[in-house]
């Protein structure tokens, strides 16, 4: 599997993103935000967490609108992989890959601890490793990462399976207690928690191991 993870100026997760993507197996290269394209034979692209353009005028809009953003986007629409971590997340969400939107958190302030969360589905790329419902623990570090959508387009998620994770007890307000989501194909997910930062046994923590570990089965099958 060859992976690409972007960096912005402010990122601060893309490392972790691209030692968890190593770990699990992938070839790995990191791709600045002013490049044009993405190296040749690329699988999946992974938006990694921070305060990209340090979060102005919207978190993720400035870097949604970037030139690499413009090939992740051709990348996707070619049904090739896709995830967004935290600020990632919003990148998607604000680039129109995923719907919705990510808030101020409800108790408006910045929240940095591990939290529960149940595994929605299993049918996904980044899912399969775990077990339906199973709980697990993955550290979140964000100021705005409450998700909403119209009630319609929350009834769709859920409808469709399309909900990722769901928080067990939700820190920050989101919706349904969403946490993660999934495109309509599955092939994009965006989440507020880090599961690359409980990749390994150092962490102390590897209950996010078994999403890249559930990423590289499914590029490398398909």
């Amino acid at each position: 599997m060859k992976a690409a993870v972007l960096q912005f100026p402010g990122s601060n997760c893309d490392r972790d993103m691209a030692m968890a993507l190593k770990q699990a197996g992938a070839d790995v290269t990191m791709v600045w935000h002013k490049e044009a394209d993405l190296p040749a034979g690329i699988d999946v692209i992974g938006v990694p967490g921070g305060f990209s353009y340090g979060d102005y005028l919207r978190c993720g809009a400035i870097a949604a609108n970037s030139p690499i953003t413009k090939a992740l986007k051709a990348h996707v629409e070619r049904g090739g992989y896709a995830f967004g971590i935290c600020n990632g997340f919003q990148v998607l969400t604000e680039a129109r890959l995923l719907p919705g939107a990510l808030l101020r958190n409800a108790g408006l302030k910045y929240i940095c601890r591990t939290v529960g969360l149940a595994v929605e589905t299993t049918d996904s790329p980044y899912t399969s490793a775990y077990a339906q419902g199973q709980h697990i623990g993955i550290p979140i570090a964000h100021h705005d990462g409450n998700f909403t959508a119209d009630e319609d387009t929350l009834d769709r998620l859920e409808g469709e399976g399309l909900v990722a994770f769901r928080y067990l007890d939700n820190p920050n307000g989101s919706k349904r207690n969403i946490a993660g989501i999934l495109s309509d194909n599955r092939r994009v997910l965006g989440m507020m928690p880090h599961p690359e930062r409980a990749a390994e046994a150092a962490h102390g923590n590897e209950d996010g191991k078994a999403f890249f570990t559930s990423l590289l089965d499914a590029v490398v099958s398909a």
